[in-house]
């Protein structure tokens, strides 16, 4: 086994900038996701049939994997619609924007759908019957009392999504898995960046599952 930690010195440049891009990857997913699944979530509970392309999306988008999803928003829809409207093709940090965020905002969907649902329908009944509209009664009696239960799904989202940001390494974006990638290919050490990537990845999604424990006690009540 090859330990030698002076490439990781050497290269460490690198490696913040993986860091850098891999935060940035992830917080841009996540807060694009989670409109996308908002609006994803609200339309799969109604009712109306102009909303059912809603279920179509969150359909494909759970059922073909995340890898295929990124090949395919780089190398064929981008630079087809990029072609056609007569732009410069999209470099590799757009195509993984719009695959992890279109990727999360599916599953978010699923979990808002879900948090809502969980809610006893007698709940909103009693608002309504209170003179609230349904915006108003979804969002001071329904959603408070639905976040609670999408807290936890929510956060095993995101630090997924942190992990899977991986796979943009695929298409040579520079984070985390790239920059041990290239160091390990330059300098033919193989043990040191991979591990140290490794551990890059464990401590954010450490530090994030921390953040959404806090937040889970925060807003945890008495069930009984």
């Amino acid at each position: 086994m090859d330990w030698d930690w002076s490439v990781i010195v050497e290269y460490k440049d690198l490696f913040i900038r993986g860091l850098l891009v891999t935060i940035e990857l992830t917080v841009v997913a996540v807060a694009v996701g989670m409109v996308i699944g908002i609006t994803s979530g609200f339309m799969r509970i109604s009712r109306n049939k102009w909303f059912i392309p809603a279920k179509l999306y969150v359909d494909l988008f759970r059922g073909t994997p995340l890898f295929l999803q990124i090949l395919f928003f780089h190398f064929a829809v981008l630079p087809t619609l990029a072609e056609t409207f007569g732009l410069e093709a999209p470099d590799a940090m757009i195509s993984s924007f719009v695959a992890l965020s279109l990727n999360s905002g599916a599953y978010i969907a699923e979990i808002f759908r879900g948090g809502i649902q969980s809610v006893d329908q007698g709940q909103l009944e009693a608002a309504r019957s209170l003179g609230m509209t349904y915006p108003q009664a979804m969002w001071h009696v329904v959603l408070p009392q639905a976040f609670k239960q999408m807290l936890p799904p929510l956060g095993n989202e995101f630090i997924t999504l942190l992990k899977d940001s991986s796979l943009v390494t695929v298409i040579a974006v520079n984070d985390i898995t790239y920059a041990a990638f290239v160091t390990a290919k330059n300098t033919f050490v193989r043990w040191a960046p991979y591990v140290t990537a490794g551990l890059m990845y464990l401590v954010l999604t450490t530090i994030l599952s921390q953040m959404v424990s806090y937040l889970e006690k925060r807003f945890q009540t008495n069930r009984y």
